[in-house]
């Protein structure tokens, strides 16, 4: 067996992996997991080749979420202690921005004429 058909193996197995967890997760663990998703089939066959690609964080993600372990108040409450400063910091960055961007100024030599523009002549056929 060469490396290329050991490749094609390991995707073989894969997807047939994510197959198998994607039939009965669409089935029967999407209408616990999700009450939105409860009737609703018609969207489902649309989810089949993610859940065929990441099954692993689906079986996962089933898990704790059906067995009541998620913890997700905890660990996605924002740090709001750094807020103040950000309010803080932006304004003054802003202004600073623009203060900084209207004093910069060409310096043009000063013993260049300007020079006036002609306009485009016209070209006859």
């Amino acid at each position: 067996m060469n490396q290329a058909e050991l490749i094609v193996l390991v995707v073989k197995l894969w997807a047939g992996a994510g197959v198998l967890v994607a039939i009965p997760f669409l089935i029967f663990g999407m209408d616990r997991l999700d009450e939105d998703a409860r009737g609703a089939y018609v969207f489902r066959p649309l989810l089949v080749p993610g859940i065929v690609l990441i099954w692993p964080a689906v079986v996962w993600r089933w898990y704790v979420l059906g067995s009541g372990k998620d913890t997700w108040p905890v660990k996605y409450r924002p740090r709001r202690h750094n807020h103040q400063w950000f309010a803080l910091a932006m304004p003054i960055a802003i202004v600073a921005i623009l203060v900084m961007g209207l004093s910069a100024r060409q310096i043009w030599p000063v013993d260049i004429a300007p020079v006036q523009l002609s306009p485009a002549a016209e070209v006859s056929q």
